[in-house]
């Protein structure tokens, strides 16, 4: 073989090699998350207790929600802050039932009143 034909043979391997790995394309970073680790406890916590009954209590029409158990969250978790009498509980959501790899599940931010 001449040199002529290994230096093309040469060429197009390296073409198609090192081609289609060039042509792909780059993914770009994304911001940083927001909330990158949770924030201290007292961040999460609504200090007056009768304002987080009100805004648990907001899930469900009052026909419901007047007769529900309702939760508040404290420093030792959920806990009862009204007894209920219908099967129904009402309570406030932090962020932590957004997916976990959703940017703002560390957020003290978010509070979301569920029946």
């Amino acid at each position: 073989m001449t040199k002529n034909v290994i230096s093309l043979l040469a060429l197009v391997c390296f073409v198609g090699v090192a081609l289609p790995g060039a042509t792909r394309q780059v993914q770009a970073q994304g911001p940083p998350a927001p909330y990158p680790t949770a924030a201290p406890l007292d961040q999460y916590l609504i200090p007056d207790k009768s304002s987080e009954i009100e805004l648990a209590r907001s899930a469900a029409p009052a026909s419901i929600s007047d007769q529900a158990e309702v939760l508040v969250f404290t420093k030792d978790g959920y806990v009862t802050a009204a007894k209920g009498g219908n099967g129904f509980v009402c309570l406030v959501e932090r962020s932590w039932a957004k997916s976990t790899d959703d940017p703002e599940f560390w957020s003290p931010k978010i509070r979301a009143p569920t029946a």
